[in-house]
């Protein structure tokens, strides 16, 4: 789809977007008291490395998953950041 990042570099890009995910998930699972913020901030930067790697190797399936996974995040980051004003409040 896009031709300005090289094959290697999406590769990369895309690695560091799967331990994005892996760390958050690992994260979430050990965790005593998890911080929502972090947990989805994660997930979301890995969800968005990783749909930018699907832009050189592109696979829609796994794009509308990261699409999926992205929205969560983000409604999750936003739960989690107005409960932290709540409390602060």
């Amino acid at each position: 789809m896009i031709d300005w990042i090289p094959g290697r570099a999406a590769d990369v890009i895309g690695l560091i977007g799967t331990a994005c995910v892996l760390a958050a998930f690992a994260y979430i699972n050990s965790a005593k008291v998890p911080n929502g913020v972090l947990f989805n901030a994660v997930n979301l930067i890995g969800a968005l490395l990783l749909m930018i790697s699907l832009l050189v190797h592109f696979n829609l399936a796994s794009f509308l998953l990261e699409i999926a996974w992205a929205s969560i995040a983000i409604w999750g980051l936003a739960k989690a950041l107005r409960r932290g004003r709540e409390d602060a409040a």
